[in-house]
C-alpha cells in the first residue's frame, strides 16, 4: 500500500519521544541514588558510626 504526500502529511508520530522517557527515568533514578546516600549519611551521623 502506497500513500499520496497528502496522506503523509496527515500522519502524526507518537506523543513521547524516546528520548525524553529515557531521560525522565535517569533522572528519577538520580534522584533515588541521591536518597539514599543522604539516608545513609543521616544513619551514620544518628549511630556515630564512621567509616
Amino acid at each position: 500500500m502506497e500513500l499520496t504526500k497528502e496522506e503523509l502529511k496527515e500522519i502524526n508520530g507518537g506523543s513521547i519521544p524516546g528520548a525524553l522517557v529515557t531521560s525522565i527515568i535517569r533522572g528519577i533514578g538520580q534522584i533515588y541514588e541521591i536518597g539514599r546516600g543522604i539516608g545513609s549519611a543521616i544513619r551514620r551521623f544518628v549511630t556515630k558510626r564512621f567509616c
